[in-house]
């Protein structure tokens, strides 16, 4: 559209319009606000002179307690309120440099004029307060803009269903108040604003672009149904920044009953918490939790075990040989299993019985009770009761013990010493209490006996307190040695379905149980087992729960989330060509057909992160690589590098990058396929320019030349990605053909392989036009 038409200067001038309104709500705004301010300042400096205090009665206490109460009340409330004055300020000043980004013009069934209906990423009304200037694109009427286009549509309110008919759709580009693009689409979101978006350069944080969605991550969105969701989306398709979008839109639409302290979300790294972390204060709402299911499992086990990562499992399969390295394959792929599960469960089963591992309890080296008392009193409980059930009135048994020794070890010796080194608090709370006790006795005076008596009491139940709590939280219960009993139970067996080398993976087992150490195929099936003995005590507070890279998650994994949130409703988002750890190999993932057969899927098939020639290119070596289907963005070919010498890559490289920079590129990726490979190439590079390395422990992203692990990569996006090697002896097997597909399609606007050697039988299946391939033998000083 023309910007000298008159219907671009009529859009221009509304613009304007609602700016002034924003602006006049920000002035308002920002002089309550510090009214607000100076009565907290006001309530804090005076909070105890407006306070009664009288300690005299005990009435005057309780009137005493209750006035402080009425206080602090009053000052959160306000504290509260400038909080809210403050998060509507921040939306106000979001919208005045782009209050809005879309329009439809719907005329409802029944009325003759159709509504223009504006929106942005909230909700504005006039300054009566009245109608709406902007509407949220979270709104039920929104949806319309994102779901249909020009012509018969409707839209579901609370209560109806609202029918009629869209006679105009539009599109703008509004930066610092002014309409830059302006342009009628039709279905989806047009490629102009897409091509507008896409042609930056990759931030170092994901931004929520809600003008940009499309019809099918819309309905991720706006899903309510499904409890369990599952989202197949190609590299670059926009499922992660969709399901963000599902979250703020949730708590949008679900504000009186849900909080972002009800969602939480399983992303793959630290790295990628911090890469999405601003998307939901951007859209006006408070972040969810964000965790990883390292983390979360390393919270549960990490002070009795050291807890091999995800990320050292895949160092030691991507390093593909050993003694080991068979049998532990195979243990990573059973341990993965639903069968695995089905083993521990049938265990769990026979404990119910027999063989629990109970640990003596003991007080300044003395057993209490032996560990043969507690099974005998554990086995004596109705066997109809769940183990778990049983383990409680267990603990309660033991206390009721120890309140019993407690009474006789009063009377010991070295109580009476240990009173002497009592603190002088303690000798204060006691004389207190002796106090209160003789307040209202008419003969007041100093009980030597009974004060004597309750300095013992706090001193023997100073010393058993941390035993009770141990006792709480059933502490009593031998779990590594219980667990290790299946495995020297299973050993001796050979029943089908177990791997062949199912004996000798036992003993492996029971080595690193005994070294206090679980491997990551170890660590969930282990804190199963667990749960299963004490107590799952489930989270009902989460509603909602987001995995992404779900295709890395085992059967047994999902299995054992499903049970620690059973009444969460669960968005599962992957892409099954990005499926890297092992068990992927011989397991259904998440993302396999079965579990789409069973819930609701949605596949999104476009990819918007990189240019058309570089998702031609990585399709091309994927099993049905033809359902990918590549936005219409321009660009150059990817390039493979083929080079017979080491040192010739690395200056290749070099050059390469300084290239790139050359041309304005700001975030850089050398992704190599392991960490120590990529260690390699940091040190070298860092002694020649600026470069940062990207670890596990990495948690923020930040521009400049970025060198790291393609496993570490997910999610995130370059402007340029350079691979370190991409030869045939890098990449080979078929989880690394899966591996080297991320590291490709992490490129938004560049590709460049390096291959020292034969190249990747991967590009080999790339029919030679849809990249470029030069072989190198000698240094050059020039670029390419």
């Amino acid at each position: 559209m023309d910007p000298n038409d008159k219907e671009w200067a009529d859009e221009q001038k509304r613009v304007h319009m609602v700016v002034n309104e924003i602006k006049n709500k920000m002035i308002k705004l920002r002089e309550r606000a510090g009214q607000i301010k100076d009565r907290v300042i006001d309530i804090r400096k005076n909070f105890w002179e407006d306070v009664t205090v009288n300690l005299d009665e005990p009435d005057d206490v309780i009137e005493t307690q209750a006035s402080i109460k009425q206080q602090a009340e009053f000052l959160s409330e306000r504290e509260r309120s400038h909080g809210q004055v403050s998060e509507q300020l921040k939306t106000l000043e979001r919208l005045e440099s782009s209050p809005y980004f879309g329009r439809i013009d719907f005329s409802e069934d029944g009325f003759d004029e159709s509504e223009p209906i504006y929106i942005g990423i909230s909700s504005l009304m006039d300054e009566n307060d009245e109608d709406f200037l902007i509407y949220d694109w979270r709104a039920p009427i929104s949806s319309l803009y994102y779901d249909y286009p020009p012509g018969r549509a409707k839209y579901e309110t609370v209560d109806d269903e609202i029918e009629g008919e869209i006679t105009l759709k539009r599109q703008y580009i509004i930066r610092d108040a002014n309409i830059k693009g302006m342009f009628d689409t039709g279905l989806t979101i047009g490629d102009h604003l897409l091509q507008a978006v896409l042609g930056n350069n990759a931030d170092t944080q994901m931004k929520s672009i809600v003008a940009t969605i499309q019809r099918e991550q819309n309905q991720i969105i706006r899903n309510e149904k499904s409890d369990l969701l599952i989202v197949q989306g190609v590299a670059g398709s926009g499922k992660t920044s969709a399901a963000l979008q599902r979250v703020a839109y949730l708590l949008y639409r679900y504000r009186e009953n849900l909080s972002s302290d009800n969602i939480i979300l399983f992303s793959p790294n630290p790295l990628f918490n911090s890469y999405v972390a601003t998307v939901l204060p951007e859209l006006g709402e408070e972040n969810m939790k964000q965790t990883t299911f390292y983390d979360y499992i390393d919270n549960e086990l990490g002070k009795r075990f050291t807890i091999e990562s995800p990320f050292e499992q895949m160092e030691f399969y991507l390093k593909g040989h050993g003694d080991t390295y068979e049998e532990r394959v195979q243990s990573i792929s059973y341990k993965a299993s639903i069968d695995f599960k089905h083993l521990i469960d049938q265990f769990v089963m026979e404990l119910a019985n027999s063989g629990i591992k109970f640990r003596n309890i003991t007080f300044r080296g003395k057993r209490l009770i032996t560990k043969e008392q507690i099974a005998s009193y554990f086995y004596s409980l109705d066997d109809s009761m769940n183990i778990p059930n049983r383990m409680e009135a267990v603990a309660k048994w033991l206390l009721r013990q120890l309140k019993e020794f407690e009474l006789q070890e009063m009377e010991k010796d070295w109580v009476i010493e240990e009173t002497e080194l009592l603190g002088k608090d303690e000798y204060l709370d006691v004389h207190q209490q002796l106090e209160e006790e003789n307040k209202f006795s008419e003969d007041t005076f100093d009980d030597y006996l009974r004060e004597e008596y309750l300095l013992r009491k706090r001193v023997v139940s100073n010393k058993l307190k941390p035993l009770k709590q141990k006792i709480k939280r059933l502490f009593f219960v031998d779990i590594k040695k219980t667990y290790t009993a299946l495995f020297r139970k299973q050993r001796l067996t050979n029943k089908n379905g177990l791997p062949s080398n199912w004996k000798s993976i036992c003993n492996h087992t029971i080595s690193n149980l005994d070294d206090k150490y679980l491997t990551w195929e170890d660590a969930t099936p282990y804190l199963y087992f667990k749960k299963s003995l004490l107590g799952f005590m489930s989270n009902r507070n989460i509603q909602h729960v987001f995995i992404d890279e779900a295709q890395d998650y085992s059967p047994f994994q999902f299995a054992f989330l499903k049970k620690m949130f059973p009444s969460s409703r669960m968005t599962l988002l992957g892409d099954i060509n990005q499926a890297i750890y092992a068990h992927a190999l011989h397991e259904e993932t998440l993302l396999s057909g079965k579990m789409k057969e069973k819930h609701e899927a949605i596949t999104l098939t476009r990819s918007y992160r990189s240019t058309m020639p570089i998702v031609e290119f990585s399709k091309s070596f994927m099993p049905n690589g033809d359902l990918i289907e590549a936005f219409n963005r321009d660009g150059d070919k990817p390039v493979l590098m083929e080079v017979d010498h080491a040192e010739i890559l690395n200056e290749k490289l070099l050059q390469q990058v300084k290239d790139y920079q050359s041309m304005g590129h700001e975030t850089i990726a050398v992704i190599c396929k392991t960490m120590q490979e990529s260690q390699v190439v940091y040190h070298w590079l860092r002694t020649r320019m600026e470069a940062k390395m990207m670890d596990a422990s990495t948690h923020t992203f930040h521009k400049g030349v970025i060198v790291i692990p393609a496993y570490l990569a997910k999610g995130i996006e370059f402007d340029t990605v350079i691979v370190y090697n991409a030869s045939k002896t890098q990449y080979n097997k078929e989880l690394e053909r899966n591996l080297f597909y991320t590291a490709c399609t992490r490129a938004m606007h560049q590709l460049c392989m390096f291959s020292l050697g034969e190249p990747s039988t991967f590009i080999e299946e790339v029919p030679r036009d849809k990249y470029a391939h030069y072989k190198v033998h000698a240094i050059q000083k020039s670029s390419r």
